[in-house]
């Protein structure tokens, strides 16, 4: 049955994925792999090259996935290419060339997973991964063994082994484009996935990016971590905060009162938490929003002239306040009074306040910067700032 509609180039069977409507789904590096891994085995088995192959998910789902490129090499030796599809996720690796080389060899009934060119190592703890060894995740191994054994007829174990080496011709160019060498994963992109397919926009994929993020940190053994709206945030925290390595800076976007949670679940480690952003993201934190998506949640402006208030701005300021079109054209406002380190202060006091509600399993230290636009610490709040 088609996923989508008939101009999809995949099919989808089992339970369809909860997404929103009208949203494609894509498919991970590890099914990308798994594909053409499979698909190199039966081409070496039937002797001619396949063009499409059925593929075995998690939760009894299966994929259709299209082979871009396969070429039989020898009665024992074949390659097969499958190119990654993101769908409508902003996936940098969307388009990248996934090739598997399988191989027929003498390690009776073994199925090994390797890697070459474009395929990240492992250079730091807390990925769940050998260090100095190949960034392929646990489950797309299981995928692509699982996929290999039932594609294998019975006595083709018997005889031999199968050796499947995954390479991403352009997987050194991507990987600056991820956030693997921040995790410590150098020379090229991860295959990962956990059920197989890219979800859209997914909140469950960028939280375990936060979390993955956390463990290394905390693996390295650093007590400091650096929680920002974004790059730009990140690139002026790291003027203030110095010293850090990379990984202790982690994007959490609108995820604000789950990063912090999860900082709070490994207080053990970590011991200081800075929360990090602009007029726009703070604004919103500071009404007590947990989760920032524009989408999600919008600027109170009635909450931010009750700041202004209490931070002694006149009648005429805040009701120009109430009509402002966004949380930055307020501090434009402000700015212009004498009220406006009063009332960015009151803005991270708030701010503090709701993050020390959200670490309240752990203890934390949580310190919050507002900056401007040019990099100015605007007001900071917690830990006596």
């Amino acid at each position: 049955m088609p996923f989508d509609d008939d101009k999809d180039a995949w099919m989808l069977q089992g339970k369809k994925p909860n997404v929103q409507k009208g949203a494609k789904i894509g498919y991970t590096t590890g099914s990308c792999a798994a594909a053409a891994a499979t698909a190199a085995l039966r081409s070496i088995i039937l002797q001619e090259p396949v063009n499409e192959i059925r593929i075995w998910l998690p939760k009894r789902r299966t994929l259709w996935l299209p082979i871009k490129k396969c070429r039989v090499i020898s009665k024992y030796k074949a390659t097969c290419t499958v190119t990654k599809d993101g769908g409508d996720d902003p996936d940098v690796t969307h388009g990248a060339e996934i090739t598997v080389n399988v191989s027929l060899t003498g390690n009776i009934g073994k199925i090994e997973i390797g890697a070459g060119k474009g395929v990240g190592i492992v250079t730091k703890p807390g990925l769940g991964l050998e260090i100095n060894k190949p960034a392929i995740n646990p489950m797309p191994k299981k995928i692509i063994t699982r996929n290999l054994k039932d594609e294998a007829p019975s006595e083709l174990l018997e005889w031999y082994g199968i050796k499947a080496v995954i390479t991403v011709p352009k997987g050194k160019e991507l990987a600056p484009k991820t956030d693997n060498p921040r995790l410590g994963i150098i020379g090229g992109i991860s295959i990962l996935g956990t059920s197989g397919l890219v979800i859209p926009f997914s909140t469950a994929s960028y939280a375990a990016s936060i979390r993955q993020n956390l463990d290394v940190a905390v693996a390295t053994k650093q007590e400091i971590i650096v929680l920002t709206t974004g790059g730009r945030s990140e690139e002026f925290a790291k003027k203030v905060v110095a010293d850090l390595p990379d990984h202790c800076f982690v994007q959490m976007g609108d995820f604000v009162g789950y990063s912090v949670s999860e900082c709070a679940k490994r207080s053990e480690k970590i011991r200081q938490v800075y929360v990090v952003g602009f007029i726009g993201k703070l604004a919103k934190m500071a009404a007590g929003v947990r989760q920032t998506h524009v989408k999600g949640s919008k600027v109170d402006m009635k909450f931010l002239a009750g700041l202004a208030k209490e931070a002694g701005a006149p009648s005429d300021t805040i009701q120009i306040i109430l009509k402002a079109n966004t949380a930055r054209h307020v501090a434009e406002i402000i700015s212009d009074t004498k009220h406006a380190k009063e009332f960015f202060g009151i803005l991270c006091d708030n701010v503090h306040r709701h993050m020390m509600s959200h670490a309240q399993s752990g203890d934390i230290a949580v310190e919050v910067m507002l900056f401007d636009f040019d990099g100015k610490v605007l007001a900071r709040a917690g830990n006596d700032a």
